[in-house]
């Protein structure tokens, strides 16, 4: 009797044809227990991404959108069309490790308060991805991470507290927010907290997502019994200034929208000036690198 589908990839892709590549591959070669479909959303890419799928990978799900319309809705897009039990949110610049969608299924299967889990993300060069799990940003938290104090104190819970670097890397820890790069999550708790927020183009749209989940008292959790290489961003360059600009744009959204109810109108000025600060320091800090760059 064949095992019944339990589990829908959804892989958003905007001009990532070769780490798209590497990704299905590595999706459709490793070894995993769970029965599951691939979903690619291509968001109008000029790269021949849509084209390669579907010449090498016709086993794939494929929907080819006439423009960008960024992470959210793109994954909105199939996240209404499944019934699975579970769905992963998975970045096109990542390579899959065998069982890595078992580990993460069975753990939300044996934590029935968790509405969502992540595996550990390592980068390029082997070192966890410090991203894959965090706390909701505060004002302090903005102005650490614009000084640099969080790096100079990686193991202070009062500095490092929004990448949680002071937490092990190889222990399962209950997080406020975990990163869409890698997402497993139970389709039950998202017809109970809903959708992807569409009002965010690309960023913040996954730290807005957990937010919503623990409001509504699903647990998050990292839990890194198997890994996932995270080439970390090709998709949106993030040394770019318009990226940059793009990220805190969304943040400030998210802040606006999660924030300002509960807040008082003078701490909500300070977390919005913490953001500003954050957002100029790294501007500058990203000119910096394009000078050094340039200057022979």
């Amino acid at each position: 009797m064949a095992t019944p589908l339990n589990l829908s990839l959804v892989i958003v892709n905007y001009n990532t044809r070769e780490d798209l590549k590497t990704c299905l591959n590595s999706v459709y070669t490793s070894k995993q227990e769970a029965k599951f479909e691939v979903w690619v959303v291509d968001n109008n890419s000029k790269d021949g991404s849509a084209e390669l799928v579907e010449k090498e990978f016709q086993q794939t799900k494929l929907i080819k959108n006439k423009e960008n319309l960024g992470f959210a809705k793109a994954n909105n897009q199939v996240i209404r069309k499944i019934n699975t039990e579970y769905v992963l949110l998975l970045n096109p610049d990542t390579i899959v490790s065998d069982h890595v969608f078992d580990s993460t299924i069975d753990f939300l299967r044996n934590t029935p308060e968790a509405g969502m889990v992540t595996c550990k993300l390592v980068k390029g060069d082997g070192k966890l991805d410090p991203a894959c799990r965090r706390s909701f940003p505060s004002a302090f938290d903005g102005f650490s991470r614009a000084v640099g104090l969080s790096k100079i104190f990686p193991n202070s819970q009062l500095f490092a507290r929004y990448n949680l670097t002071f937490l092990h890397e190889n222990q399962i820890n209950k997080v406020d927010a975990i990163n869409g790069a890698f997402m497993m999550v139970r389709k039950r708790a998202i017809d109970d907290v809903g959708l992807l927020d569409e009002d965010y183009f690309m960023y913040i749209e996954d730290l807005d997502w957990c937010f919503r989940f623990k409001q509504k008292g699903w647990k998050i959790y990292y839990v890194p019994t198997t890994n996932v290489i995270h080439l970390k961003g090709q998709s949106g360059r993030k040394n770019s200034d318009g990226m940059i600009n793009e990220f805190f744009k969304s943040m400030e959204i998210f802040c606006r929208k999660n924030y300002l109810p509960s807040q008082s109108k003078v701490k909500f000025m300070w977390i919005t000036l913490g953001i500003k600060a954050w957002k100029q320091i790294t501007l500058f800090r990203n000119s910096v690198r394009k000078e050094k760059r340039v200057t022979p």
